[in-house]
């Protein structure tokens, strides 16, 4: 038998029971202000305080994850000459991409959103967040045991974190060019870190184009199935 502590919810005082009509009203408003977030590609270079970042950073890291090991690491970059170095090793990345290396399915289905191999919001938006999975860690930072669900955990945190950015009022892009590789080295992180998503935040331009194609989003229906 596992000799681990355990604390009741109820002592924590973390779980708050909420009437029916109060779930469905406070569901409601959260999907209400989703539905605002919108990808961008054009932000102001307005500086946005690093604090409000690095909270949003935090809120990701209360994630669910597998066995707890939290195996994320985030890199926030404001250094301009930074930006400057991982805009250029992604656009030499993406010259490849667009020339062949996608495919041309892959490239037909990019087509309607605009996009191209020339990233300058990598060095306009005022912060990038490189997001790593470790492959390697556990609940407390040093320790070096295998980490489990890696891509699941990971990919619910950057969940996370788009949400907190977008609730604090800042604009989103996930960028990935292909590979990644090239982080590893400008970020000085160790090859136990796969380099997972390239978060860029700041505020929007009032006229950054939102592209129709990204506006469809598929109703209810299509994407749930009751049992």
């Amino acid at each position: 038998m596992s000799d681990y502590k355990y604390t009741p919810l109820d002592e924590l005082g973390d779980y708050v029971s909420r009437s029916d009509d109060e779930m469905a009203s406070r569901a409601e408003a959260f999907f209400e202000d989703m539905k605002r977030r919108h990808t961008i590609r054009d932000f102001t270079d307005e500086p946005v305080p690093r604090q409000l970042i690095e909270k949003c950073i935090e809120t990701a890291g209360r994630a669910p994850s597998g066995a707890n090991h939290q195996p994320w690491f985030f890199g926030l970059v404001g250094d301009p000459g930074v930006k400057r170095d991982i805009r250029l090793a992604a656009e030499e990345e993406e010259r490849a991409f667009y020339q062949g290396r996608a495919g041309d399915e892959w490239l037909e289905a990019l087509d309607p959103l605009g996009t191209g191999p020339e990233k300058p919001f990598l060095e306009t938006a005022p912060w990038l967040i490189a997001v790593f999975a470790q492959r390697r860690g556990g609940v407390e930072a040093g320790m070096d045991k295998k980490n489990y669900y890696l891509h699941e955990s990971v990919g619910i945190a950057c969940g996370f974190l788009i949400a907190a950015l977008h609730q604090a009022g800042l604009a989103t892009l996930t960028h990935t060019p292909n590979p990644m590789t090239f982080l590893t080295k400008k970020l000085d992180r160790p090859a136990t870190e796969k380099p997972y998503l390239l978060i860029v935040t700041g505020r929007a331009q009032k006229d950054a184009p939102i592209p129709h194609h990204s506006m469809i989003k598929k109703p209810l229906d299509d994407i749930l199935k009751v049992y």
